[in-house]
């Protein structure tokens, strides 16, 4: 299986990897969060058939490269509190600055928000004890039930992706109440994470780190300190990224970072032009970027003066994952031709969306059908531009 950079006949398809999850499976994830007892048999059965489901529904809308939908877990990186040791109580995380000057938007969100049936990533646990990673067969189960699904689609899919959260975004949303420092706490989950990123490499997918902390702490947790503090927070993550995926083969790691998957004016976020220089330092060779949004679209331009290492290539956010606008497949290949001409070569970019569609399950936007619409016109568009560039 090869990644579009090596192959000359088409743009190929892609995602930012959380699918929308059925209600029923919503709701155990929302009471199993609250400490309400749950059938764990239930749950089990429900993830095994969402599983297929979002797998079989990529394939029929023509996605190339696919993920489990993030089905196995509550929310893309609050899992790892069943997975690792050292986590426990909670805590309400701060929202940061970006909403003072909206006062009218922010209680209107705050309403929404209190009245979803959904598992709320305001409301993580700390680290209370030391950090390692103890379950390691619900990360099996996991990725064995992903490769057991895609055995029913060998000639349907180019590869697979599985997603892996950054220890950064971890150590910011889940509060240290141990460590003596954040330098420690940020270490322990790096290392802790390190399983992880081998597993999903050793079962043949390719692996997705997401890192919206990268981008998204600028203007929460660092929205009231200097530019250079996070900047210097950004470097310490990418450099313990680049510790735990040493040794792996970097043409099988792609990195997504963004803004939050949540809507609001996003006037606070740092420019991608400040972080690009930063996160080139990664050893991996996919970057995923948000430019189907409004706030962000201008800023492909940038790889026009950035640009990509030659083993590189750049997955273009082409669709907006809180619009229920269902993207005109000629807007997404107007996008991805302009993504060619930046990068200087159509053979080096990939379709994709700006974020995931449910990043903590029933927090998505957008109901399944408007989804499997905009994947499918992301289909689509790929193929106008692949007709037209290659």
């Amino acid at each position: 299986m090869k990644l579009s950079k090596n192959n000359s006949r088409r743009i190929l398809t892609t995602h930012a990897g959380s699918l929308p999850r059925s209600r029923s499976l919503v709701e155990l994830y929302s009471d199993k969060t609250l400490g309400k007892e749950i059938d764990t048999l239930k749950l089990s059965a429900e993830i095994t058939a969402a599983t297929s489901s979002v797998v079989n529904k990529q394939a029929e809308v023509g996605i190339d490269i696919p993920s489990n939908g993030e089905q196995s877990r509550e929310a893309f990186f609050l899992y790892v509190q069943n997975r690792m040791t050292g986590f426990g109580k909670t805590w309400s995380r701060p929202a940061g600055n970006e909403l003072l000057n909206y006062p009218e938007f922010k209680l209107s969100r705050e309403k929404v928000l209190n009245k979803k049936i959904a598992v709320s990533n305001f409301k993580p646990p700390m680290a209370i004890g030391e950090v390692n990673y103890g379950d390691t067969n619900a990360n099996e189960d996991e990725i064995n039930l992903f490769l057991k699904t895609l055995k029913f689609h060998d000639t349907k899919f180019t590869d697979a992706f599985i997603t892996a959260p950054s220890p950064g975004i971890i150590v910011r949303a889940m509060k240290n109440r141990f460590y003596p420092n954040q330098d420690e706490y940020l270490s322990a989950v790096a290392e802790a994470l390190t399983y992880e990123y081998k597993s999903a490499i050793e079962a043949g997918l390719i692996l997705q780190i997401d890192a919206p902390d990268l981008a998204l702490e600028r203007h929460i947790s660092f929205h009231d300190r200097p530019l250079s503090e996070f900047l210097t927070f950004v470097d310490s993550v990418i450099t313990l990224i680049n510790k735990s995926i040493a040794g792996l083969p970097k043409e099988r790691i792609r990195l997504h970072v963004c803004y939050g998957n949540y809507e609001s004016p996003h006037d606070q976020d740092v420019p991608l032009e400040i972080i690009l220089p930063h996160l080139f330092e990664a050893n991996v060779s996919g970057f995923l970027f948000p430019f189907a949004n409004p706030r962000h679209q201008h800023e492909l331009k940038l790889f026009k003066k950035y640009k990509l290492k030659p083993e590189q290539y750049l997955i273009v956010g082409a669709i907006e994952t809180l619009s229920a606008f269902v993207e005109h497949p000629e807007v997404i290949a107007d996008r991805l031709e302009l993504a060619a001409n930046f990068v200087g070569d159509p053979r080096r970019i990939m379709a994709g969306t700006d974020c995931g569609f449910d990043t903590s399950a029933g927090m998505g936007r957008l109901t399944s059908d408007v989804v499997w619409a905009k994947l499918r016109s992301l289909a689509e568009g790929a193929k106008l531009a692949s007709a037209r560039l290659l």
